[in-house]
């Protein structure tokens, strides 16, 4: 385990997640890394600025101060690597050889951190029974991506070498649901011809327990009014069903007209008495904002410098997320056994 002399944390990649990330880092940071110069010391600046400390600059540029040197540092335990996909594999790899802990975003992410707490709430109460026995559910989440959207504004969507996206849904059904999702059949289509090479997957399920489910999910809505028709998780339980959903709701600490994105989880049950018919609907709403990439980084630090891992962001579930989409794209309308391809993995 890193002890507080080796415990510096460095940024591979320079792009819109490293700047993101910055503000959870403070004062662990110590290195950026990014293939352009140009790239590592915009990146550094913006670093000086948001934490008030300054990171040592990597880059390919100068053999003295490149990959190989920074991950020579013993005062770096920990890499987070937000490099394009087509070259996260390599340099993971070489990070790992390293003797580095990694947290990998983008396709060998681990999971979808936005508000894995209330994920896990929803979790939780359908264990302890909350709704009886799950027996359907559904994931909509439909989206209109924009040209001029920063989100778009990135190579794996700009230049579509690589299927990008849709993981981060996959890994929130599987954190929620009881059971593990082991067939699948679908469709994946491209329906917005600069969202290439896919935008969209509609696909059926069937848990391990018998449980049936509808997977909906979409970059590709051609007007920005259809997010808010139906998007979100319902899980259908014997003896009720609970909801995740995403809302926009005014700041509540500054009082502005900027919005703060909020999940929301409900929870509607009832208990049968001994006539068999059901009592009163009891409900429960769980609301919080959304911290992605606080809560990610928090959970993951913890892990690492603290030894309390709390069980999710494991390696064996990002690979039965990326299962579950590379069975999406290929279904074609045919069944596939989701545990054969993880085997074959």
């Amino acid at each position: 385990m890193p002890t507080a002399s080796n415990a510096g944390v460095a940024i591979l990649g320079s792009g819109m997640f490293a700047k993101e990330a910055l503000g959870p880092l403070a004062p662990k940071l110590k290195a950026v890394y990014s293939r352009s110069e140009k790239c590592a010391r915009e990146l550094a600046d913006e670093a000086a600025a948001k934490l008030r400390t300054t990171p040592q600059v990597y880059h390919d540029r100068d053999p003295s101060i490149n990959l190989d040197v920074l991950l020579a540092r013993s005062n770096i335990s920990i890499v987070i690597v937000v490099l394009p996909i087509t070259l996260q594999p390599s340099i993971v790899l070489k990070a790992l050889k390293a003797g580095k802990h990694i947290i990998s975003e983008k396709r060998v992410a681990p999971d979808n951190w936005e508000a894995v707490s209330v994920y896990a709430a929803a979790a939780k109460a359908i264990r302890a029974g909350k709704i009886g026995k799950v027996i359907f559910f559904s994931l909509r989440a439909v989206s209109c991506i924009d040209q001029d959207a920063k989100w778009y504004k990135t190579p794996w969507r700009t230049i579509p070498d690589y299927q990008g996206g849709f993981l981060h849904s996959v890994a929130a059904l599987r954190v929620i649901l009881p059971s593990t999702m082991a067939y699948l059949s679908g469709f994946a289509s491209l329906n917005v011809e600069w969202l290439a090479q896919h935008d969209t997957i509609n696909a059926i399920i069937r848990s391990a327990d018998g449980s049936r489910g509808i997977f909906e999910l979409s970059f590709g809505a051609t007007t920005p009014s259809r997010e808010a028709v139906g998007n979100g998780i319902v899980i259908t339980g014997t003896d009720g069903h609970l909801t995740v959903n995403r809302t926009e709701v005014r700041d509540p600490v500054t009082g502005t007209d900027k919005s703060k994105s909020i999940i929301c989880l409900t929870i509607k049950s009832t208990t049968r008495g001994a006539d068999g018919k059901p009592d009163p609907e009891q409900e429960e709403v769980n609301d919080e904002p959304a911290r992605g990439i606080e809560l990610e980084l928090a959970a993951f630090f913890a892990a690492v410098l603290e030894g309390k891992y709390h069980g999710l962001g494991c390696p064996m579930g990002a690979l039965r997320d990326m299962a579950f989409i590379e069975a999406a794209l290929i279904s074609g309308g045919k069944l596939i056994d989701l545990e054969k391809l993880v085997g074959r993995s």
